[in-house]
């Protein structure tokens, strides 16, 4: 049994844990908010630059530019966004059993290769470990993410697709839905998403488009800016959800410190006046044993 010291003690540690938990839960709220106002001025203008390039490439040949051509996928690459950091719940530990899964159903599929390309020490770790070979990674963004850590890695992925290191590029990442909730979400990067059937072309193709100077300069500007954007609105969101996740996790860890405290403190008061009535017997048995 515990003495009153150890209880003491571990008392004394969890209102320490408290400190930390609840000090960091403020710091996550100051960076959640300059990162979700990132993220929200950011996801509407890459959403309109990808309808706009959709309704363009529609009405046009999709063998104009490389970026746009569908070949015969024989390789894959995976792009799994997580955080350098731990301490925010379920956040990697999602996103890593969704690329696990993805991963086994494109080899269902009977890809001849499958390739790995990471954002985050978590993603790098957590493949190193089982022995997964990853093509790529980039480390220390989270909480210094600039644009042109969006343009070196889109970069890397636009030179290796063109180079044919792999045919076919996805991202997945955990895309910001509210402070509680974050979805992983997966889309294809690479080769550009376009409508398969040629009825779906006619249907989202609702004007017709005047190209100047030429279409080829213009998709040779436009494509590789669009990959520059999906990625940095991908890391703006996982960077949001990051921040949320760890918010909650460190709110939910000084709750359950409170309720320690108060059980330890139920208990040192338990123990207490057990050995102040111990006391009080071994004086009663004294003084009857006087008499």
């Amino acid at each position: 049994m515990p003495t009153l010291r150890d209880i003491k003690r571990r008392i004394n540690a969890v209102k320490n844990t408290r400190q930390i938990t609840k000090a960091m839960k403020m710091v996550a709220a100051a960076k959640l908010r300059k990162a979700q106002m990132r993220m929200l001025q950011m996801r509407p203008y890459a959403e309109r630059m990808n309808e706009v390039l959709r309704a363009l490439s529609a009405a046009t040949d999709t063998e104009i530019h490389p970026l746009l051509a569908f070949r015969p996928r024989k390789s894959i690459e995976l792009m799994v966004i997580t955080s350098d950091r731990g301490l925010c719940g379920a956040f990697n530990s999602n996103i890593l059993r969704a690329a696990s899964r993805l991963i086994q159903e494109k080899k269902g599929e009977g890809f001849d290769k499958i390739t790995i390309s990471v954002v985050g020490k978590k993603a790098r770790d957590y493949f190193k470990r089982r022995n997964i070979e990853i093509r790529k990674a980039w480390t220390g963004l989270s909480g210094n993410l600039t644009y042109s850590d969006a343009q070196e890695i889109a970069k890397d992925i636009i030179d290796s697709y063109l180079d044919h290191v792999m045919d076919e590029v996805i991202i997945l990442y955990n895309r910001f839905k509210t402070v509680m909730t974050q979805e992983v979400t997966s889309f294809r990067l690479l080769p550009y998403t376009m409508p398969e059937s040629h009825e779906e072309r006619l249907e989202t193709t609702s004007s017709v488009y005047i190209f100047e100077p030429s279409r080829q300069e213009i998709y040779n500007q436009l494509l590789p800016k669009n990959i520059e954007i999906q990625i940095y609105s991908a890391l703006l969101e996982s960077q949001a959800s990051e921040e949320a996740a760890r918010m909650t996790a460190m709110e939910n860890a000084t709750k359950n410190a409170d309720d320690m405290i108060e059980n330890l403190t139920l208990q040192f008061n338990k123990a207490r006046q057990a050995s102040i009535t111990k006391e009080l017997m071994d004086i009663v048995g004294g003084v009857e044993a006087l008499k």
